[in-house]
Parts: C-alpha cells; sequence; structure tokens
C-alpha cells in the first residue's frame, strides 16, 4: 500500500504552544478555567432564559441561540486541547479531525449569523418600537435560527469532502490543538488550490458579508437614534445596544488580528499567531455571558433572583 494512499490511516499530530510542551499540565489550568466559565456562564444564561417568563422575548431568544452556539462551540475544541496539554496526548484519527473541523468552522459560522440576527433585533427595536413583537414573532425567530444552521452547516459538507479525497503521509504534524481547515489543507500531498479557493468564498459569503451588514444595521441604528428629539430617548436607545456591540467586537477583532498576523506579517513569531487562533475561538464564549450579565440590567436582576431563590432553598 503506497504511504500517501488516503485510504490508509492517516494520523495527525497536534501541537500544543511552541516552546511550553513541557509545562503543558500548567497551561491546561488556564484552560480548564476558560473552558468551566464557558460553560457555566452560558449553561447559565440559557437557564435564566428558558425558567424566566418575562425573558422570553426576541432579544433574550436570540441571547439564548448565541449561548447555545457558544457552548458549541468550546466544546468542538475541549476534547483535544484538554487532551493535549492535560495528557499529552496529540494523535488525532483523520476522520476525527475533518469532524472536529467541520463542527468548529460550522458554529463559528452559526455565531456569526447569530450576531447579524441580534444587529437586526436591534435595529427592529430601535426603528419600530410598536411593531417589535408582530415582526419578530416566535415563528420567524425559529426560522432564522433554522436558515443559520443550513447556512453554517451546507458549504462545510463539501469542505470535509475536499479533504477527504486529498493524499496524506501517515502521520503529519498540525500547528495547533485542535483541527482547522487551513491548517489541514496545507499537509495534503497535493495541490489544495479548489480547497483554499473554495475555503476563502466560504469565508467572504458568511463572516465577511456578516461584517458589512451588522455595520449597516448600525448606521441605520445611529441614523433613528440621531432623529430621536431628547436626548434621554438617545441614551436609552443606544445603551440597549451596549452588550451587542461589546460581543461584536470580541468576535471580529481577534479574527481581525488574526488575518493581519498571517496576510501582512510573514516574519511574525508563529506564537503569536497561534494565540491570535486560541484567542478568536475560546475568547467569546468565555466573555460573552460575562458581557450580558454586567451590561444588560433584565439578564442581571434574573441571575441574582435565581441565586436568591436557589439561596433561599438551600436554607
Amino acid at each position: 500500500m503506497s504511504l500517501f494512499h488516503n485510504i490508509s490511516r492517516t494520523t495527525f499530530l497536534l501541537a500544543g504552544i511552541p516552546g511550553l510542551e513541557a509545562v503543558g499540565p500548567w497551561i491546561s489550568i488556564p484552560f480548564c478555567s476558560m473552558y468551566l466559565v464557558a460553560i457555566l456562564g452560558n449553561g447559565l444564561i440559557l437557564l435564566v432564559i428558558k425558567t424566566q417568563k418575562s425573558l422570553h422575548q426576541p432579544m433574550y431568544l436570540f441571547l439564548s441561540m448565541l449561548s447555545l452556539t457558544d457552548l458549541g462551540l468550546s466544546a468542538s475544541t475541549l476534547p483535544t486541547v484538554l487532551s493535549v496539554f492535560l495528557f499529552n496526548t496529540r494523535e488525532i484519527d483523520i476522520d476525527l479531525c475533518l469532524a472536529q473541523l467541520f463542527f468548529i468552522h460550522t458554529f463559528f459560522i452559526i455565531e456569526s449569523s447569530v450576531l447579524l440576527a441580534m444587529a437586526f433585533d436591534r435595529f427592529v427595536a430601535i426603528r419600530h418600537p410598536l411593531r417589535y413583537a408582530s415582526i419578530l414573532t416566535s415563528a420567524r425567530i425559529g426560522n432564522v435560527g433554522l436558515v443559520t444552521i443550513i447556512r453554517a452547516c451546507g458549504p462545510h459538507i463539501p469542505v470535509v469532502l475536499l479533504l477527504k479525497r486529498l493524499p496524506y503521509s501517515k502521520i503529519q504534524p498540525l500547528s495547533y490543538s485542535y483541527c482547522l481547515h487551513p491548517d489541514v489543507m496545507k499537509v495534503a500531498c497535493a495541490d489544495t488550490t479548489p480547497n483554499s479557493y473554495y475555503g476563502l468564498f466560504i469565508v467572504l459569503s458568511t463572516v465577511g458579508l456578516d461584517s458589512v451588514l451588522i455595520v449597516l444595521s448600525y448606521v441605520m441604528i445611529l441614523k433613528t437614534v440621531l432623529s430621536l428629539t431628547s436626548w434621554r430617548e438617545r441614551l436609552k436607545a443606544l445603551n440597549t445596544c451596549v452588550s451587542h456591540i461589546c460581543v461584536t467586537l470580541l468576535f471580529y477583532i481577534p479574527l481581525l488580528c488574526l488575518s493581519m498576523i498571517s496576510r501582512f506579517m510573514k516574519n511574525a513569531l508563529p506564537l503569536s499567531q497561534i494565540l491570535s487562533t486560541y484567542l478568536h475561538l475560546l475568547l467569546p464564549p468565555v466573555l460573552n455571558p460575562i458581557v450580558y450579565s454586567i451590561k444588560t440590567k433584565e439578564i442581571r436582576k434574573q441571575i441574582m433572583k435565581f441565586f436568591q431563590k436557589y439561596s433561599t432553598k438551600r436554607l
């Protein structure tokens, strides 16, 4: 059997942080802490929204979608990140690698789509407050959720199939502690031009398009806010957007930094690119529930009520 035959069990070797392999168990502590915060924080947001009927409104339904997506994104990277840093287990079969790659990129696109939907939600709430509930009904929100899933899953099925058909050597080292499309693609022993162009098309037609539409949504929001006569009304309207602006920046800024490092800083240390990749996948699930808990009055109020109720029951 040929060494490059794709049917043979190709194994990828996941990587930790360059130069810090010896202290992997210590590095696993902050990673474990981040995953714990992400799971507990997003789980608490979901629990509060589910149990409090006053939060069964479009804005909070979209927030629950964001929390579900963050849980999915965390769950996609958690097994291999902890296996590399905590147990120094680096080998991963090609099928498991492609499955992880599919879920990481799918949840990443879903998060981008949900942030766009939340921007539209803020636009409708500010531009058409009296028609807000009638425009964003539960059925329409459900349809939005379904479309975001299809939009994210559909394009990534060909990604997996295109990578699967490529030949690889029996053991291939990767750059991260999880599988990503560009990383797997570059270790293939064949021309990957179609894969590269298709991957670029997905990024531009999803995350790229979403970022443009989010900016346009806020241009329309700002135009509407400036048309209000009272400064108090303007500040009140803008205040409802603060949480969403924060989580949107948390999502796009690390991605922008990673793109700039990879495109324009060819001589940058590998460590900077690797840390940027970790940040853009791990930071949003950790900080999103914190931002909404602090900046959104109703969420903060209901979380406090939840803990008070729980404490009372224990006493």
